[in-house]
């Protein structure tokens, strides 16, 4: 993870927006995509860092997260982008599991429109 991935979640961490243990299961959840090829810097990651941390941050606070109005137009775009959101249920599985409640259908869905976006990016050679 580059360093101003790395500030953002630390950024999230110390301005009391996300525990620890909500950073610590985001940069884990980055470095896997890291460990898998996936260039994941601030400009290709920056958002899907936000919005992961922010909602999973809501969730454990207990704050609801309400459906979108353009939840229809996500899941569209989605269904040519089947790896993306079956990765996003996979993301939201293991924080289910780690953290505790789970992702709400709207959040998998955005979820999986940023892990499309960073799937776009060119690749860098999975570490060993």
């Amino acid at each position: 993870m580059d360093e101003q991935l790395a500030l953002r979640l630390r950024l999230f961490r110390e301005g009391g927006q996300a525990t620890p243990e909500v950073t610590d299961f985001v940069a884990a959840e980055l470095a896997a995509l890291e460990a898998e090829g996936h260039t994941v810097t601030e400009a290709t990651a920056g958002m899907l860092t936000s919005h992961l941390t922010m909602a999973l941050g809501r969730l454990l606070r207990g704050e609801p997260i309400e459906e979108s109005s353009t939840d229809d137009q996500v899941a569209a775009e989605l269904a040519g982008h089947p790896e993306a959101l079956a990765r996003a249920r996979a993301v939201s599985a293991r924080a289910e599991r780690e953290l505790g409640p789970a992702l709400p259908e709207s959040e998998i869905n955005f979820l999986g429109l940023h892990l499309a976006v960073l799937a776009r990016q060119p690749s860098v050679p999975p570490t060993p």
